[in-house]
């Protein structure tokens, strides 16, 4: 049994939900967002929640029934809230910098790296070393993070790179004379 499929997904006041078909609709005050249901899970629209139980016995119905409850929270989250990643930029040289659309970053090659930034996801650069990423969809805010930070991943003897705010590198020891 899921412990966190049992629980219903609240829903806030000013977000609405619904179900055509075999898609969750959601609305909220950041914008709206929509969910291509499994068949193996039955969606139930509560007052003030939905309520994820898987439609039969399967193993398949049990394997997502967890995921499914958590995306659906993501959904309400998102519209409500939103999602927001920081990646800090170490290295001598290493910089960022938000221009309109086009995020420029310097890591040491001999070219500019130009990324762009995609519709519904928001990028700033506070200042030259740290990038916060934000918007409604999850997925996209951190497959946006990911895609920079592969880029340059920080390297284990110096830390230089591209890290998540909170990531712990693991450092090595340098050579012994």
């Amino acid at each position: 049994m899921s412990r966190i499929g049992k629980k219903p997904v609240s829903v806030p006041a000013g977000v609405t939900a619904s179900i055509d078909g075999r898609v969750l609709n959601v609305k909220g005050p950041k914008g709206a967002l929509s969910l291509n249901l499994r068949e193996e899970i039955s969606y139930t629209l509560e007052d003030g929640g939905i309520l994820v139980k898987p439609a039969n016995e399967t193993k398949a119905a049990r394997a997502f029934w967890g995921m499914q409850r958590t995306l659906v929270q993501n959904l309400v989250t998102g519209v409500t809230e939103g999602f927001t990643k920081k990646l800090l930029i170490t290295g001598v040289g290493y910089r960022a910098n938000s221009q309109g659309k086009v995020l420029k970053l310097q890591l040491g090659y001999s070219h500019d790296v130009n990324i762009d930034v995609p519709e519904g996801i928001e990028i700033k650069t506070p200042d030259q070393t740290t990038v916060e990423i934000s918007g409604i969809d999850k997925q996209k805010v951190g497959q946006i993070a990911a895609e920079i930070r592969r880029w340059r991943k920080p390297e284990p003897y110096k830390g230089k790179g591209i890290k998540y705010d909170g990531e712990f590198i693991f450092r090595k020891e340098g050579k012994k004379k």
